[in-house]
């Protein structure tokens, strides 16, 4: 059974009185039955294994798509391009890649399949979601569904460039001290915050730096960026993290940081290469309120114990 810790305040005191909020738009921790298989190239069924499992992989990426059929190829030819390349260079180095369709509307999923096809499951899997769980939700079920001794999460635009993963992983092994193996690296943007305020209006860089005092001020201290879809985590602080995770859009980040400094599982930042691609699913004012109010709900949760971190917890 699960053994419960009580939620640490930023002041390090436990927090242990009763629930007041609601769980409301928290990730729903049950998995469908369609969500437990994926298809191989021959289109056959077969299972997911358990982040719970020992590794089988050296990387696994795991690439949350919601209506990304427009975009999701180019992020995958830039990345399979990478992987293949590294791979034959350094034959010893295993991989797959997780593209989860976050219950698109769009052909997502036979985009994704495609690449199944082309490289093979072992490679490169598709989970489908029975329903939209946002990019959190989404997340979670693709980590959880992985082999990789190391696990990176990328957006399926392709903000980022794939190359930079080197970046991240180098973060990873400057960490001398890994409390158990566990350890983050996260890509940064913060390194171009002056060239993107110069290009934003007045209000978006209000609304920016709003955000950051608040991501501060209730949840995270010394991350400058929290929001970059670019980060790197070792198997064990994938488990730690993931399974105690509540938060399912937008700023499930934040909690998620915030999870690994309870735990005091090592975070490292990382600048990054990143361009602004167009399509993104966030409304500004709209994306930007909601991730605001989740910001404070995620720091009364954890203080009043509605919400409570767990050294284990059943993921699948």
């Amino acid at each position: 059974s699960a053994v419960s810790h009580p939620a640490l305040c930023l002041c390090g005191a436990a927090c242990s009185s009763p629930a007041v909020f609601p769980l409301a738009n928290t990730i729903d921790q049950t998995r469908h039955e369609k969500e437990k298989h994926f298809l191989a190239a021959d289109g056959k069924e077969e299972s997911f294994p358990n982040l719970m499992d020992p590794p089988s992989l050296e990387l696994s990426v795991v690439v949350p798509s919601y209506n990304e059929e427009l975009r999701l190829p180019v992020m995958m030819d830039e990345a399979m391009e990478y992987l293949e390349k590294r791979q034959k260079e350094n034959p010893s180095f295993t991989y797959e890649v997780i593209v989860v369709d976050d219950g698109s509307k769009d052909k997502t999923t036979e985009v994704a399949m495609k690449y199944t096809k082309k490289y093979g499951a072992q490679k490169v899997r598709v989970l489908t979601l029975v329903k939209n769980r946002g990019k959190g939700g989404a997340v979670r079920m693709g980590t959880l569904s992985c082999r990789g001794r190391l696990i990176l999460m990328a957006d399926a635009d392709g903000a980022t460039k794939f190359a930079d993963i080197e970046n991240v992983e180098e973060g990873l092994e400057s960490i001398d001290e890994k409390p158990d193996n566990m350890a983050i690296s996260c890509g940064s943007r913060a390194h171009l915050e002056k060239v993107s305020v110069a290009q934003r209006s007045l209000f978006r860089t209000f609304l920016m730096y709003g955000f950051h005092f608040l991501v501060w001020f209730f949840c995270v201290r010394g991350i400058k960026d929290t929001q970059c879809g670019f980060k790197l985590f070792t198997r064990e602080a994938a488990l730690k993290t993931f399974s105690s995770l509540h938060v399912e859009r937008w700023a499930f980040d934040v909690e998620l940081l915030f999870i690994a400094q309870c735990f005091e599982i090592p975070v490292v930042e990382v600048a990054v290469n990143w361009t602004e691609i167009e399509g993104s699913k966030l409304v500004p004012f709209w994306s930007w309120l909601q991730m605001g109010r989740d910001l404070v709900l995620i720091r009364l949760r954890y203080l009043t114990g509605a919400w409570r971190l767990e050294s284990e917890r059943k993921t699948q």
